[in-house]
């Protein structure tokens, strides 16, 4: 099948299995086909997987079988999860909210962080050619209390959930470092690299951070924990690049997780602490 085709009749089984039901009109209005498209596309998704339409008449509606089951998705909490998040105008990876009678919910506002246009425009031609870049940046250092003009040699972004920060060669510290996006004012000069990608070590290296529920709660706290984190035998592993690791752990909070009074502020706690710390201090030095 045309991919158009296929994603529409996975959209026919999403309304069906999470909202129970669909008409012609959802897929009109989701795709902007016409109506006789959106009926040959319940028609082919009868033969694709019958007896999981039942027509209902008096709501001129398909309704989900009682014994339906899925052939164009997998079930997945996440997946929906993700369109209600989109629905209240989050960027949550869906590129456009499948949902048409969504619960009632809402989602913890992040504040905005502007980014100039025209200089992630042109960071990204930097990223992209291998140039170094000169730009405009307000460091929040006490030594650096103005913006200043710094050269740098940019080989990737990065996301640490709240803002983007661009990775790359810094041609004053003669380091690879982060420079928050948001605080580059202006940029200029593109000029020769400074240093190769394949020599950010941090940035290519991962480390296999060690996930367990904190000691400090009860055993069922802990098996719930364990659960809601889909851990085997107590623990989990997340790849966290070595260079994203101060961010991972700031998220998380697991610097405090000893230092606070209510150990389910701290659900989890890192359990490979030592390796964990001499990572950190690699990432951080």
């Amino acid at each position: 099948m045309r991919w158009g085709v296929e994603k529409r009749l996975e959209f026919i089984e999403f309304r069906l299995f999470w909202e129970g039901g669909i008409n012609r009109a959802d897929i009109v209005d989701q795709f902007g086909v016409s109506v006789p498209q959106a009926s040959k596309d319940l028609t082919l998704y009868e033969e694709k997987a019958p007896g999981n339409l039942i027509y209902d008449k008096s709501a001129k509606r398909y309704k989900a079988a009682d014994d339906f089951k899925p052939v164009f998705m997998q079930p997945n909490a996440s997946t929906y999860l993700a369109h209600l998040r989109e629905t209240n105008g989050g960027a949550s990876g869906v590129t456009e909210a499948w949902l048409a009678s969504a619960p009632e919910h809402d989602a913890l506002p992040i504040p905005h962080r502007r980014v100039e246009a025209d200089v992630l425009r042109d960071v990204l031609k930097a990223v992209r050619e291998g140039h170094s870049i000169e730009v405009f940046y307000q460091s929040m250092s006490a030594k650096k209390p103005t913006p200043e003009w710094r050269r740098i040699s940019p080989h990737a972004l990065g996301n640490d959930g709240l803002r983007w920060h661009i990775r790359a060669f810094c041609h004053i510290d003669h380091k690879f470092k982060d420079f928050i996006l948001s605080r580059c004012m202006k940029t200029r000069k593109h000029g020769l690299s400074g240093a190769s990608a394949n020599d950010d070590k941090l940035w290519h290296d991962r480390f296999a951070v060690a996930l367990a529920p904190n000691p400090a709660l009860s055993e069922s706290q802990r098996s719930i924990i364990a659960q809601d984190y889909e851990m085997t035998n107590g623990r989990t592993e997340v790849m966290v690049r070595k260079a994203l690791l101060y961010y991972f752990l700031k998220r998380l909070r697991l610097d405090v997780a000893d230092k606070l009074d209510n150990p389910h502020e701290v659900p989890v706690v890192v359990a490979n602490r030592a390796a964990f710390d001499a990572a950190l201090a690699e990432a951080t030095a």
